[in-house]
């Protein structure tokens, strides 16, 4: 049996490109701004006390942003490629109009059918990114020194990311609903995964 764990997973937080609309995904290393840099600050208000043992990032800016706080007061944070965000292919950086999201609810519609293995030109299939997750949890998985843990993903990467820990079909990820510097707190027992705090924002009103 494997080491038990408490993970808090959280979403970066907010982009100029998630205020106005428009798809990053992994291609995109945008920077927070400045209610993104408050609510960093308001997430390390409510948390700073936790004796996290490590805080796992994607490569993305954004995802290092959110967790600076925690950095300034000596944490240490370690950068894990395979938390990056799904791969949007042509979709990135494309402005919200009637006409793109009418694509991007298609190809989204498409996944909820159970077509995993289908992307937008140049893209990331579900399968290919849980499959790359999956990689990940194996590293965090096989430490088990690291009792309590944070990681900082990204929106749909977050909801690939919570069915692949809770065994749930992937077609149902849009279960998982989040926000920016939304929080979901699991306990691993060694063997299963339980959530706790769902889509928490509480820390958001502080």
């Amino acid at each position: 049996m494997t080491a038990k764990k408490t993970i808090y997973i959280i979403r970066h937080g907010e982009t100029e490109y998630n205020k106005k609309g428009i798809i990053q995904g992994s291609g995109i290393d945008s920077d927070l701004n400045e209610v993104g840099r408050k609510q960093a600050e308001q997430f390390f208000q409510a948390y700073y006390h936790l004796p996290f043992d490590n805080i796992y990032t994607s490569e993305l800016k954004r995802t290092h942003q959110s967790v600076e706080p925690f950095l300034r007061a000596g944490k240490s944070m370690e950068i894990m490629p395979e938390f990056n965000e799904i791969n949007w292919g042509i979709f990135e950086g494309l402005k919200s109009t009637p006409e793109s999201f009418k694509r991007y609810t298609a190809m989204t519609d498409d996944w909820r059918a159970g077509l995993l293995d289908r992307c937008v030109d140049g893209g990331e299939t579900p399968n290919q990114l849980q499959k790359r997750q999956a990689v990940g949890l194996q590293k965090v998985l096989n430490r088990p020194h690291e009792k309590q843990i944070l990681i900082c993903m990204h929106g749909r990467a977050m909801r690939s990311f919570l069915c692949l820990l809770t065994k749930t079909p992937l077609e149902q990820m849009d279960d998982f609903k989040h926000n920016n510097l939304c929080m979901y707190k699991l306990e691993y027992d060694g063997e299963t995964f339980d959530i706790v705090e769902h889509n928490c924002i509480k820390h958001l009103w502080i």
